[in-house]
């Protein structure tokens, strides 16, 4: 467990938590912030900070908890929509540095946030091709 974690102390059983479901790698339990019912928060057992550090078989394992968590929130709370998220770092918005993914019902016209203020127009292909091999060139065997 990381010194100070909460989310470390949740999946040790010593910080209270309103726990939806779990297994040997990952659990889900509710946020504490609720801005539409049913907001709940996946994380890995183990301490792993972003989804930087994330290994491939810990990560199949969270998206496999997301997708369940997911399928029941919609069933529980019927919204018209969801957000599924995760964030890496103070610039994206990390509160709390230990992995996870925010499973987020939404309304139509909740004011919630939008990915964009405004929509941006496309990207030229050729852009878009250069990036694409920039990025081919640094990806990892594995993770």
């Amino acid at each position: 467990m990381a010194d100070e974690c909460v989310f470390c102390a949740i999946v040790a059983g010593t910080e209270p938590a309103s726990v939806v479901w779990e297994d040997s790698l990952a659990m889900a339990f509710m946020d504490l912030r609720q801005p539409n019912p049913g907001h709940v928060l996946v994380v890995p057992r183990a301490h792993i900070a972003d989804i930087l550090e994330l290994d491939d078989h810990t990560g199949a394992a969270l998206m496999a908890g997301t997708t369940r968590v997911a399928r029941g929130v919609a069933r529980a709370f019927a919204p018209d929509g969801l957000n599924v998220w995760q964030s890496t770092g103070e610039a994206a918005g990390q509160e709390v540095f230990h992995l996870h993914l925010h499973v987020m019902p939404r309304q139509t016209g909740d004011t919630l946030f939008r990915p964009y203020t405004e929509l941006p127009p496309p990207t030229p292909r050729a852009t878009l091709d250069a990036l694409a091999e920039e990025l081919r060139g640094q990806l990892p065997e594995e993770a």
